[in-house]
């Protein structure tokens, strides 16, 4: 007989370490073609275009489809992700979680195989672009499966859980920002630094798939894994150790569940009005991320005069530091939750981010059109990118924690897919509003 006392542990942190790496699949693909915008950009140089412009980084004369590349692969990025973690919320229970999951990682390894191969392939701008965003759909609609099925199996572990996965995908951004800074670092020609940097992609990907088929062994996932199935009468006394963390009532209410109330339980709108709080807190915490980061952050320019620190300025503190920073708020919440999930504060944390829209709006953005430069020195795009990128990471980190947390055990899996649609959303609404902030400077 399982008892609080005797409950599985997690040995080796095996468990935890493989959600780590399936985090980490599910934003590496986004990360790595979103950091490699140099790549992407120096293919899509218009053939008439003088070698000095073309030796130039960012320049008046940039080609149309070089000047739209960040806010249209964002677009392509997000929509698409709404649209299939929307899709994969109400159709999880359907499609076997082995297919989902392995499926998506399969389908996105091969992706970013094929852009490893087209590195070495000579195309015009045109067709390089059209190619390169249906790429990014791909690998975005898959992702979103994969997220959102990995966040409804992370809601059946303690919450404790969620945590590896929010630090695995701030720390692919991370991953992918420094091997972007070594790349540029080597001095290599860009077309063999960057089919290096796709296949490193491929690499990780690997190890996802296979961790992913490690973790049905783990004898404390399958301990709760397998909890969903337990019946009421003979398996009452495992599913109160099971649920020791939840209220008394909480317990009573799950324990004294019938086989028929769980299989016809509450409905998506049901679970929904019990976690609204934390899906439109997590939705609007990305909604103001990504209308900013990166279409407005990239395109500052930095104040200070030296050649090489320019070189460095748009990958360190905009992609490394972003991303550093975002890991570290995802992480912080392994160790504090603060504000509790019932809190007035976390929602109004979430909404006070809504002041760096002007603030990264009003500091050194090139080209410009509108807007004066309030905020020109350096110092003052790295400390507002400090606090945008860390509140980033903590707080969706909390939302996301919470959320599946608020219901009972057998709904953990529907309300984890619900907070990934709103995850999702927050992302494309984002995208929407990315190309509005960049317009009105």
């Amino acid at each position: 007989m399982t008892t609080a006392n005797n409950l599985p542990q997690d040995r080796y942190k095996a468990v935890w370490l493989i959600f780590f790496v399936l985090g980490l699949g599910t934003l590496l693909p986004w990360n790595f073609f979103m950091t490699a915008t140099q790549y992407f950009t120096s293919r899509l140089k218009e053939p008439a275009m003088s070698k000095d412009a073309q030796n130039e980084t960012r320049t008046d004369t940039r080609s149309v489809l070089q000047s739209k590349f960040n806010n249209v692969m964002t677009l392509c990025a997000m929509v698409p992700l709404l649209i299939f973690t929307c899709l994969n919320s109400f159709l999880h229970q359907r499609i076997p979680q082995k297919l989902r999951i392995s499926g998506s990682l399969s389908v996105i390894l091969v992706v970013f195989l094929i852009t490893a191969v087209l590195v070495k392939v000579d195309m015009e701008p045109l067709p390089f672009f059209t190619i390169t965003m249906i790429k990014i759909v791909c690998i975005n609609s898959f992702g979103a499966i994969l997220q959102g099925s990995l966040f409804g199996i992370a809601g059946l572990l303690p919450a404790s859980y969620t945590t590896p996965i929010m630090s695995g995908q701030g720390f692919a951004g991370t991953f992918a920002a420094a091997s972007m800074i070594c790349a540029i670092a080597s001095g290599a020609d860009i077309g063999d630094s960057s089919f290096g940097y796709f296949i490193i992609a491929c690499v990780v990907i690997i190890l996802a798939i296979v961790s992913y088929f490690a973790l049905p062994r783990m004898e404390f996932y399958k301990f709760y894994a397998d909890s969903r199935s337990l019946k009421p009468g003979n398996n009452e006394e495992n599913m109160v150790d099971l649920l020791n963390k939840e209220s008394s009532e909480e317990k009573s209410a799950t324990v004294n569940l019938t086989d028929e109330e769980v299989s016809h339980s509450s409905s998506v709108l049901t679970i929904f009005k019990k976690i609204w709080v934390m899906a439109l807190s997590v939705c609007f915490v990305f909604t103001i991320t990504i209308g900013v980061f990166p279409a407005v952050t990239v395109d500052v320019q930095p104040y200070a005069e030296d050649e090489e620190f320019k070189k460095y300025f748009i990958p360190v503190f905009c992609f490394l530091l972003f991303n550093l920073m975002d890991w570290a708020g995802r992480s912080l919440t392994a160790k504090c939750t603060w504000p509790g999930k019932n809190s007035i504060w976390l929602p109004v944390l979430v909404l006070l981010r809504v002041v760096f829209v002007p603030l990264f709006v009003l500091c050194n953005v090139q080209p410009r059109n509108n807007l004066g430069v309030v905020f020109a020195h350096d110092a003052w795009y790295i400390v507002f990118m400090i606090l945008f990128s860390f509140s980033n990471g903590y707080l969706a980190s909390l939302c996301m924690c919470f959320g599946p947390k608020k219901v009972s055990q057998h709904e953990a899996e529907t309300a984890g897919a619900i907070m990934a649609f709103f995850l999702s959303l927050g992302l494309a609404l984002g995208a929407a509003l990315s190309f509005g902030f960049r317009a009105m400077i």
